[in-house]
């Protein structure tokens, strides 16, 4: 008899409780006794473009022998239209082919069992230009090199925007933080994305509302335009990066699908408007060897690899803006004294630096026995739960490639390469980047650290500078490395914000809330 520990939990993935396995034990004649036990009609594949939205393939299933065929063999998709001016028309074709691990039902549509594939070339192997693959080889070569492990999770920041309603229990602007019904309305549409994304990915550590609300959305696009806005966050628990890749994509994919069913709008972009909280996509960061944490040594105090990941961070941090701040909103947040970065630089708790070291249970342990005197059951939780925060990207980035960016951060640490920001190497650069308190409250001090780009255009100059940080051991093609470049110079917003400040009052409020409002759904 199963144990009380080992019943399948209501937020469980159903396939591993209907087929009783976990999923990396996943076959195709599992999927099929699924598709004959609960009638589905298709199979959809997904997968995700160069625009870090989530595609997919729907492939209805009249007959088991076709199931098994494209389950075994994947199908064809165009790779022009997928990833467009970087693959030629001629030479387009990919294969998509379903990663077993990663099925699930489509909470969407009850009659399909869905996939995440992984794309393919003509000769079989992995094609070298997409997200999810540039992500995979960076994990593979830090892998190989320092025997480490990357984990990451997300902090999905979003807002959703609803019609107003009676107006009993307004929200308040800038006090929305951990709020609850009545005064937060959107609580039980929360609940509704958890309970997806769970069952899912397995990876949801918590949920609540944050800092931002809006109580009528001004605009001049019709989708938000007198709506409520009330900020969210979903945050993700650890899980290996490439796995959190894939699960920030579905995650977004389910966001905005259970938003749609409520007749509602979720956007991720930086900024919605002045004077609210703008929408960070921060990452959490821990480094593992052999299933264990390695972030702090034996008297718990930040290791040797830990503050080696945050030298490397801070190496690559200009450059990264590329992937992790991708519109000109992204500018807009990126501004002194509003708990987002603007200078290269790191501290404990601190959310006024770039990377911040969070409370992480550090030689505390069993804290209910502090709080509960009957709690006398004993509990032994295994290895470090410290992690480092990397706070700059926001909403507009670009997932996987963000991902594959801080992998190859971390394994110029390891590498003991001299720093681009003078003598020394990772270490001597933590130790230099080293910050106590609130920045902003001396002026010197941010003289002397680095900065952050305060556009797209400086972003991408500084890409184009750093590219090799990137593309060295054939980790990032240079097509996308040239792709990413055009991308963020289409922005055209170099000094954006010195000439924002020249304009008339008015004329300044109208063209932030264009430039905050013409990328809502941008990745």
């Amino acid at each position: 008899m199963a144990s009380q520990n080992d019943s399948p939990l209501a937020l469980s993935n159903p396939l591993t409780a209907l087929l009783d396995k976990p999923s990396a034990d996943f076959t195709r004649s599992d999927f099929l006794r699924v598709i004959r036990a609960k009638g589905l009609e298709r199979i959809t594949f997904h997968y995700t473009a160069l625009d870090g939205k989530l595609k997919e393939l729907k492939i209805p299933v009249a007959e088991a022998a076709q199931a098994d065929l494209v389950l075994a063999e994947g199908e064809r998709a165009d790779g022009s239209s997928l990833f467009k001016g970087m693959v030629d028309a001629a030479l387009s074709d990919l294969y998509v082919v379903p990663d077993f691990r990663t099925a699930f039902l489509n909470p969407f549509d009850d009659k399909s069992l869905d996939f995440i594939c992984r794309y393919l070339t003509g000769d079989g192997r992995p094609a070298s230009f997409t997200p999810d693959n540039i992500l995979a080889r960076a994990e593979a070569l830090f892998r190989q090199r320092t025997g480490l492990q990357m984990r990451a999770m997300g902090e999905l920041e979003f807002f959703l925007m609803s019609e107003k309603g009676d107006g009993i229990y307004p929200g308040q602007k800038q006090q929305s933080y951990h709020g609850a019904l009545p005064f937060i309305k959107s609580g039980p549409i929360l609940n509704e994305m958890v309970r997806h994304i769970a069952q899912i990915t397995g990876a949801v550590k918590y949920a609540h509302s944050e800092v931002g609300f809006i109580d009528s959305v001004r605009s001049d696009l019709d989708e938000i335009k007198s709506r409520r806005g009330e900020q969210l966050e979903i945050e993700l628990l650890p899980r290996p990066v490439v796995e959190m890749g894939d699960h920030i994509v579905l995650a977004r994919w389910i966001i905005r699908n259970v938003a749609y069913q409520h007749g509602c709008v979720a956007t991720f972009t930086p900024k919605i408007e002045e004077g609210v909280a703008g929408n960070g996509f921060h990452f959490h960061m821990e480094l593992h060897r052999d299933g264990r944490s390695v972030m702090t040594d034996d008297d718990g105090k930040l290791s040797e690899p830990a503050r080696r990941l945050i030298g490397g961070l801070c190496e690559y941090a200009d450059s990264l803006t590329a992937f992790g701040n991708t519109v000109s909103s992204a500018y807009l947040r990126l501004i002194p004294n509003q708990e987002a970065p603007t200078q290269v630089c790191w501290s404990d708790l601190n959310r006024s630096a770039m990377i911040r070291v969070p409370l992480g249970w550090t030689n505390l342990r069993h804290l209910g026995r502090r709080v509960n005197a009957g709690d006398t059951e004993e509990y032994k939780a295994e290895g470090s739960r410290q992690t480092v925060e990397l706070r700059s990207p926001d909403g507009s980035a670009i997932t996987h490639l963000l991902l594959a960016g801080m992998v190859m951060a971390a394994d110029w640490a390891f590498q003991d390469t001299r720093t681009l920001f003078g003598d020394g190497g990772p270490l001597d650069l933590a130790e230099r980047l080293y910050v106590k308190g609130n920045i902003h409250t001396d002026p010197e001090l941010v003289k002397r650290l680095p900065k952050l780009p305060t556009s797209c255009v400086e972003s991408a100059r500084l890409l184009n500078q750093k590219r090799e940080l990137y593309e060295r051991d054939g980790v990032f093609p240079p097509a996308v490395i040239d792709y990413v470049i055009r991308l963020l110079q289409k922005e055209k917003d170099e000094d954006m914000n010195v000439r924002l400040a020249d304009l008339p009052a008015d004329d300044r409020l109208h063209e932030t809330r264009r430039i905050m409002h013409k990328d809502l759904h941008r990745h």
